[in-house]
């Protein structure tokens, strides 16, 4: 064997044995956060429905659908959950924007990623003819993934909402004809006050900016035994800053759609 061909194959060895470890580091990280922010009781009762909202799987996809019983709405939500968050942590949420009349959808997504199932709402539209309207929106990564969709589909949806979450660096919507809201807290330790405001410069110029006085990241979905990491406490209660959520997304979703 000639001397260069040995050390070729040395090299080759070796960036091998760092490929297989760092998709083991990756794979242990990855089901390490899953866990971390897995859902917490009161958001898998949630998935139960109740009286005005029912709660469907259905066979052939992953998404979760909350259909207001009793009525034919004709907008649909699109939520994408936040990195690494157990999508069932979006159920109370989900199910109470439904009780107000718009059938709501979480996009379940690979790996827990949004970034990985960006496209995933045009599916969603395609399988729901009878809505004709859309809002999307999502919390943290999920939020500017949904903003993503946005800005790679015009005309797609009609109305969008950030829950602690901004649009890209390089996703201008700022002259897009669509509804938006831009829901935040200001204890939120992981989309800081400074990142989510900076993406008002890529929103329209008539989109609502709602604060949430004492709200925090954690409190957007119900997930994790305690804060999610770099976040910090908050001084309002969870059902207190998720009922500001509802009725902000609610009000974006009447705009899109009076007749609904």
């Amino acid at each position: 064997m000639k001397p260069i061909t040995r050390v070729v194959r040395y090299i080759l060895a070796g960036l091998l044995v760092l490929l297989v470890a760092g998709l083991v580091v990756g794979t242990i990280y990855v089901i390490a956060a899953n866990n971390r922010n897995a859902a917490r009781p009161e958001a898998v009762a949630a998935m139960a429905g109740n009286e005005f909202v029912a709660v469907s799987e259905p066979a052939d996809e992953d998404w979760i659908v909350f259909s207001p019983t009793g009525q034919n709405p004709t907008t649909g939500f699109i939520i994408y959950p936040g990195g690494f968050v157990d999508p069932v942590a979006y159920a109370p949420v989900a199910r109470d924007i439904a009780a107000a009349g718009y059938l709501t959808i979480i996009d379940p997504m690979p790996l827990n990623l949004a970034v990985l199932g960006l496209q995933g709402a045009g599916d969603i539209i395609d399988g729901f003819p009878d809505i004709t309207a859309w809002g999307i929106g999502g919390h943290s990564l999920g939020g500017a993934m949904a903003a993503e969709f946005t800005f790679r589909n015009p005309g797609a949806v009609q109305g969008l909402a950030l829950w602690a979450a901004f649009p890209a660096a390089n996703s201008d919507l700022s002259t897009f004809d669509i509804e938006a809201v831009s829901i935040y807290g200001d204890a939120d330790g992981v989309a800081v006050l400074e990142d989510v405001l900076d993406g008002a410069n890529r929103l329209p110029a008539d989109t609502v900016f709602v604060l949430i006085p004492g709200g925090n990241h954690t409190q957007f979905g119900h997930y994790g035994e305690g804060l999610q990491r770099g976040d910090n406490p908050a001084t309002i209660d969870r059902s207190q800053q998720q009922q500001i959520v509802v009725d902000a997304t609610a009000d974006m979703l009447a705009t899109i759609n009076p007749s609904n």
